[in-house]
C-alpha cells in the first residue's frame, strides 16, 4: 500500500537544491571555469556554404602560426558518429562535402583564443558549390540530377529521407466514412531553437602512458613545447582520455568518443561540471568533444572550446519545423471515431535523434483521449541547414498542437464545450492506447477539473468581451523511454550508496545534473530512508570514472528511473542498521524507526540512539557499509510490432491549460494575460521543484507560441543557409517582464511503479500551452491560428482576412 503524505519527512515537502547556494553565490563550477595547466585553446573552421563539395584544404599556414600547437581537419578522424546506433552520419569535421553553413570543416588549438581565430583566417579551403535543398518540399522532390543531403544506399531511393513511418491501429477509413462529424486542417509548426544561457563548452586531456603527470594532467617541461610553432604529431602508445564536456549524455558522449577515435573505452574519461541549461540542446555528441580530445592527442596539452553564441544556433539541434494534415472524426456526441494524420520533418542536414522523432511525432498522440482507429504517415527530410533533434518535449509538443486545435474545432460543431469534448473522451487509467502502450495512473481528469475551476471558466468561455477569450487543451508524456539508445539488457540507471562511520551518507550516481534537480532527487531519498539530516547527504556525480551508469538527462527519466535506483539502495542499508539496532536492542526489525537524525523504538520512541550510533553498529555487524540500486524497465507496456518500442514508457504523465489572452485587432498583438497549469506528477517529491518544472515548461510553450522561430535566408533575401538571426538580441524569446502569470496546480495520482508514486514533470507542462493560447485567440476574435509562431503580423494578417470575409467577430455559443 502507498505510504501517505503525512508518513514522509523529507518526500513531499518543500525542500531546497542542494546545489542553489553555490549557484546562486557564484561557487559553482562550469564548464568553461576549468582551468587546467598548459591549456591551449581550439576554434573550429566552418562553412559558409550550405552543401559543397571540398575540393582541398590547406592548413600549412595556419600550423606555421607562432602559438600554433595542433592543427587537425576530417581527415584525421574518419568514422561516422550519431546518438542513434542504425543512423551514424556525421563526421566530427566534414570530410568531403560540407552540409550546412556552419558545417565543421577543420580545428585549431592554440595558446590563446585570438591566436586561434588567426589561424582559421589562414586555413585555405577549396570548395565546390552544389545546389542545396533549403526546404522539405524541395528535397522531397529531389530525383537525384543532382547530390542529395546524404547519398542514396539504394539505387532509385531519395536520399534526402532520413526516415518513412507509416502505421495503422484499426479501421481508420471506414470509422472515418461513418462520423457525423469530420475536421480536416493544416498546420505549421516553425522551428525553434534551446537557447541555455551556457553555450557549449569542452576540454580534453590526453595522458600518455608513463607521462609525469598529476591529477589534473599537469604537463612536463619537455611536454609543454615553447609554444612556438604547432607540435610535431601525435604522441605513440597508448594513454588516458580525459574530456569534461557540458553535455547532458556522458555516457554516450563516453561510447562515442571510444569508438570514433579509436581508443579502449577503459581508457576514456567524461566528466560532466555542471550545466548551466540544455532543454535537449546538449543530448548528443558535437564536433567540439571530438576535436578537443582529438587536439588534446596530438599536441599533448589540454585543449578547450567553447562556443560562441552563434555556433550555439548553428549547432542547433532544437524543435523540428512541422508541416501537418490532419483528418479528425468524431460521432454527434463528440466521441473521437478516427484520426488520421500527415505529417512531413524538416530534419536539417543530419539525423540526430531524426529516427525517434518520427516516431514519436504520431506515437505519442494515442493519449489522454481514446481512439478507436488511428493512423499516421510521417516523413522526417533532410535539408541543408543545421540539423534539428530534441527539444523539451522531444517530437510531441508539435502534433500536439495541431490535435488540440483540431479538438476544439470538433467541439464547436458538435456544440460541446471544449473542456466537456475532453471529458467524454478521456482514455481511463490502467488501460491500453489504440497503438497499445500501457497507462497506468492516470490523473487527466483531475487535471481538467483544476484548471477549470482556478480559471473560471465556465464565467469566461465565449461570455468575455470582444478581443479577449480563453482556451483549453491536454497532453501527455513519456516519463523515462523504456528501451535505451543502444540495445542491451543492462539497467538504465544506477546509484551507490555508502554510510560512513560519521554519520555521513554518500551516493554516487551517474545522473546527469542539468537543473533539473536530479541530485536533490537522489539526496531527498537518502535522507528519507536512513532518517539522516539532508545536510548529512553528499551527492557525487558526473564522472564515468567512479559513477555507476546513468543513460543522461532526456526523455524525462531520472526522477522515475534513478528515483527508484536510488530507494533501492537506501533500503538495503536501512535494513542492515535496522537489523543492527533491533539486535541491540533486542527486537524486531521492522519496530526501528530512523528519522531526524535518530533510530528509535516505534513502541516506545524515548529508546532511541543518534543515527551515526546506529550505523556504527551495522559497521560492526556487517562490516563497510554500501549497496548498489539499480532500475530497468518493464517489457510488457508495449504492442509487438515494428516501431512499438519507440514511444513506450513505464508510465505517463498528464497535463491539462487554460490560457487566457487578449487580442488587439489593430496590431494583431496577442497579450496572453495567464495560463493555469495543472499537471500530474504522480507524487510530488519536492513540490517547490515540481512547479518550478510547471512554470519554465509553460514559459517556454508560450515563447514558442508567440515568438520563437528559427529561421535561415533564402537564395532571394542572401545566402542561402545563414541564420537570421544568431544572437541572443535577434532570436526572440520572453523577458521576465513578456512572461504571463503562471499558476500551477499539481495533481498526484500516485503511480504504481514511480518512485513513492513519482512520474516526470519536467516537459510534460509544455505541450499544452500553445494550443491553449489558440484555442484563446479563436475564442477572443474568432480567427483560427493554424501556423506558428503567433506574431504580431502573422496575427494581424488572419484578421484582415477575417474582416474581408465578414467572420471577425466574438464565436457563438
Amino acid at each position: 500500500m502507498a505510504k501517505s503524505q503525512s508518513d514522509f519527512h523529507f518526500i513531499g515537502k518543500p525542500q531546497r537544491k542542494i546545489e542553489g547556494l553555490e549557484k546562486s553565490s557564484g561557487r559553482a563550477l562550469y564548464a568553461d571555469d576549468i582551468r587546467l595547466p598548459g591549456m591551449l585553446h581550439g576554434k573550429i573552421l566552418r562553412s559558409p556554404y550550405p552543401h559543397a563539395r571540398i575540393v582541398s584544404i590547406d592548413t600549412s599556414a595556419a600550423e606555421a602560426l607562432e602559438g600554433v600547437h595542433g592543427v587537425v581537419t576530417g581527415r584525421d578522424m574518419p568514422t561516422t558518429y550519431g546518438i542513434i546506433p542504425w543512423t551514424p552520419d556525421e563526421y566530427p569535421l566534414a570530410l568531403d562535402r560540407v552540409r550546412y553553413v556552419g558545417d565543421g570543416v577543420a580545428a585549431v588549438a592554440a595558446v590563446d583564443e585570438d591566436t586561434a581565430i588567426r589561424a582559421l583566417d589562414l586555413i585555405r579551403v577549396e570548395y565546390e558549390e552544389l545546389p542545396a535543398f533549403p526546404d522539405p518540399v524541395s528535397a522531397l522532390r529531389a530525383d537525384g540530377s543532382t547530390p542529395y543531403v546524404h547519398d542514396a544506399e539504394k539505387e532509385g531511393r531519395n536520399g534526402n529521407v532520413t526516415k518513412h513511418v507509416h502505421m495503422e491501429f484499426g479501421d481508420v477509413d471506414g470509422l472515418m466514412e461513418t462520423s457525423e462529424v469530420v475536421v480536416e486542417g493544416e498546420y505549421f509548426f516553425e522551428g525553434t531553437t534551446h537557447t541555455p544561457i551556457e553555450p557549449h563548452c569542452a576540454i580534453g586531456l590526453w595522458q600518455p602512458d608513463g607521462s609525469r603527470r598529476d591529477g589534473l594532467g599537469e604537463p612536463t617541461r619537455d611536454e609543454r613545447g615553447d609554444g612556438t610553432g604547432a607540435d610535431s604529431g601525435p604522441r605513440t602508445g597508448s594513454g588516458k582520455l580525459t574530456v569534461w564536456s557540458a553535455t547532458q549524455v556522458p555516457h554516450y558522449l563516453h561510447r562515442e568518443l571510444a569508438r570514433v577515435l579509436d581508443v579502449d573505452p577503459a581508457r576514456v574519461r567524461v566528466i560532466q561540471p555542471l550545466v548551466g541549461g540544455a532543454f535537449g540542446g546538449k543530448s548528443e555528441p558535437f564536433d567540439l568533444e571530438f576535436c578537443v580530445a582529438k587536439l588534446a592527442m596530438k599536441t599533448g596539452r589540454p585543449v578547450k572550446i567553447l562556443y560562441t553564441r552563434e555556433e550555439v544556433f548553428y549547432a542547433h539541434r532544437g524543435r523540428h519545423p512541422f508541416h501537418m494534415r490532419y483528418r479528425t472524426g468524431c460521432d454527434t456526441g463528440g466521441r473521437l471515431k478516427s484520426v488520421d494524420a500527415e505529417i512531413v520533418l524538416d530534419g536539417g542536414a543530419y539525423a540526430s535523434f531524426g529516427l525517434v522523432t518520427t516516431y514519436y511525432s504520431g506515437q505519442l498522440l494515442c493519449a489522454p483521449y481514446a481512439m478507436p482507429a488511428y493512423r499516421f504517415d510521417s516523413t522526417r527530410v533532410y535539408t541543408n541547414k543545421p540539423a534539428c533533434g530534441p527539444k523539451r518535449g522531444h517530437g510531441s509538443v508539435q502534433p500536439r498542437f495541431a490535435f488540440e486545435v483540431q479538438m476544439d474545432k470538433l467541439a464547436e460543431r458538435v456544440g460541446l464545450d471544449p473542456v466537456d469534448m475532453r471529458r467524454i473522451n478521456f482514455i481511463g487509467e490502467n488501460t491500453r492506447t489504440v497503438n497499445e502502450l500501457r497507462i497506468t495512473s492516470n490523473g487527466f481528469l483531475e487535471c481538467l477539473d483544476a484548471v477549470e475551476r482556478a480559471s473560471g471558466w465556465r464565467d469566461k468561455f465565449r461570455k468575455l468581451p470582444f478581443g479577449r477569450g480563453v482556451g483549453v487543451a491536454g497532453s501527455t508524456y513519456i516519463s523515462g523511454t523504456n528501451y535505451p539508445i543502444y540495445p542491451n539488457r543492462m539497467p538504465q540507471s544506477a546509484v551507490q550508496m555508502q554510510i560512513d562511520r560519521s554519520g555521513r551518507v554518500a551516493v554516487f550516481s551517474g545522473a546527469s545534473e542539468i537543473g533539473q534537480g536530479c541530485d536533490s532527487v537522489v539526496a531527498y531519498v537518502a535522507a528519507e530512508e536512513l532518517g539522516v539530516p539532508l545536510e548529512h547527504v553528499r551527492v557525487y556525480r558526473g564522472d564515468t570514472d567512479f559513477t555507476p551508469v546513468d543513460l543522461g538527462a532526456y526523455s524525462s527519466r531520472v526522477t522515475f528511473m534513478l528515483g527508484n535506483a536510488a530507494i533501492q539502495a537506501a533500503r538495503k542499508l536501512r535494513q542492515m542498521v535496522q537489523q543492527a539496532v533491533a539486535e541491540e536492542w533486542d527486537v524486531k526489525p521492522g519496530e526501528v524507526l530512523l528519522a531526524g537524525g535518530r533510530a528509535m523504538w516505534a513502541p516506545d520512541t524515548e529508546r532511541q540512539m543518534s543515527t551515526r550510533e546506529a550505523f556504527n553498529l551495522a559497521e560492526a555487524k556487517f562490516g563497510t557499509l554500501g549497496a548498489r540500486g539499480w532500475y530497468d524497465t518493464p517489457k510488457d507496456v508495449h504492442g509487438d510490432y515494428r516501431g512499438g518500442t519507440i514511444g513506450a514508457s513505464p508510465a505517463y504523465s498528464f497535463t491539462a491549460h487554460v490560457a487566457e489572452v487578449e487580442v488587439d485587432v489593430e496590431t494583431g498583438f496577442v497579450d496572453v494575460k495567464k495560463i493555469w497549469v495543472a499537471h500530474d506528477c504522480g507524487r510530488a517529491l519536492n513540490p517547490v521543484l515540481v512547479e518550478g518544472q510547471m512554470e519554465g515548461s509553460a514559459y517556454m510553450g508560450f515563447a514558442e507560441a508567440l515568438m520563437e522561430e528559427q529561421v535561415f535566408k533564402d537564395t532571394d533575401h542572401g545566402r542561402a543557409g545563414l541564420h537570421d538571426g544568431p544572437s541572443l538580441l535577434d532570436y526572440r524569446i520572453p523577458t521576465s517582464m513578456d512572461t504571463p502569470e503562471l499558476e500551477s496546480l499539481i495533481i498526484e495520482s500516485i503511480d504504481p511503479e514511480g518512485p513513492y508514486g513519482a512520474k516526470e514533470a519536467g516537459e510534460g507542462p509544455l505541450h499544452p500551452s500553445i494550443p491553449a493560447i489558440a484555442n484563446a485567440i479563436y475564442d477572443a476574435v474568432g480567427v483560427r491560428m493554424d501556423r506558428l509562431p503567433f506574431s504580431p503580423p502573422a496575427v494581424w494578417r488572419e484578421i484582415q482576412a477575417a474582416r474581408g470575409a465578414g467572420t471577425l467577430r466574438k464565436p457563438p455559443c
